[in-house]
C-alpha cells in the first residue's frame, strides 16, 4: 500500500481580495472531502497575516490528487487564481515522521 500524499497549499490574497479568496477556498471543502481519494482537507488562515491561507491536504495517492485537480470545482477555482492571488500557489509536500 502506498503512503498518503500530504501537503500544505499556501495561498496569499491580493490586497482587497482576502474575502473573495477565503470564500473560494471554503467552497472547495465539502466537495473535496467527498472525493473517494481524499483523506484530509482543512483550511487555515494565518492569525498574524490575514489573507494568507494554508490548506492542509491529504490524498490516498498521486492519482487521487490528480483526480482532485481535474474536478470541475477545482478547475473553476484555479481559473480565478490570477485575479485573487498575489503570488503563485505554493504546494509543500510533507513526509509524516510521527503519529
Amino acid at each position: 500500500m502506498s503512503k498518503p500524499l500530504v501537503s500544505l497549499a499556501v495561498l496569499k490574497a491580493k490586497p482587497g481580495k482576502q474575502q473573495e479568496l477565503k470564500e473560494g477556498l471554503l467552497s472547495l471543502i465539502e466537495p473535496t472531502r467527498a472525493e473517494p481519494g481524499n483523506l484530509d482537507y482543512v483550511l487555515f488562515e494565518m492569525r498574524d497575516e490575514p489573507g494568507t491561507f494554508y490548506m492542509r491536504e491529504a490524498f490516498k495517492d498521486q492519482a487521487a490528487l490528480d483526480a482532485h485537480f481535474a474536478t470541475p470545482y477545482f478547475q473553476a477555482f484555479a481559473a480565478t487564481a490570477d485575479e485573487l492571488l498575489s503570488e503563485p500557489l505554493q504546494l509543500i509536500f510533507l513526509e509524516q515522521v510521527s503519529y
